[in-house]
């Protein structure tokens, strides 16, 4: 696989959203990742993207969602910046806390987490960076796909 990388930016809306996951689903499959893992990448985007979109920007029309895909011989990379104050991550509160069980919402992180190979949060007061990688299967000398 060639190394491969799409930049793009947009608005705060929920059709940026499903944009992202388009992407990122139309990369993970050209990467090779079977369908379980597609899903998965893409859901873990899908939750970056409400995140910035939602809380970074709070759909503020005049901030904007930037996205690069990128694949490597080694990894998908998935970068997703807002505009907005940057995440505190020590108040992100845990998921599986039974406080927070019946919650309808507060699993994106979480989600990103499992489904994800690494997961990198830079905050910043101009915004928050989510670095999503998934290692890509290498194959071995009979050119089989190795397993992970």
């Amino acid at each position: 696989m060639t190394k491969q990388k799409v930049s793009y930016s947009m608005d705060s809306t929920l059709a940026t959203v499903d944009n992202a996951e388009q992407t990122a689903n139309r990369f993970a499959a050209e990467a090779g990742f079977d369908e379980d893992e597609v899903m998965q990448i893409s859901m873990a985007v899908r939750e970056a993207a409400i995140n910035a979109v939602l809380h970074g920007n709070a759909y503020d029309p005049g901030k904007k969602v930037n996205f690069d895909f990128e694949k490597t011989s080694s990894d998908l990379v998935i970068t997703v910046r807002d505009q907005g104050n940057g995440l505190n991550v020590n108040h992100i509160p845990d998921p599986l806390a039974p406080e927070n069980l019946m919650k309808t919402s507060g699993r994106g992180i979480f989600l990103m987490r499992s489904f994800m190979d690494e997961v990198e949060i830079h905050p910043s007061q101009t915004g928050t960076e989510i670095k999503l990688i998934k290692h890509v299967h290498g194959t071995t000398e009979g050119g089989k796909e190795a397993s992970q």
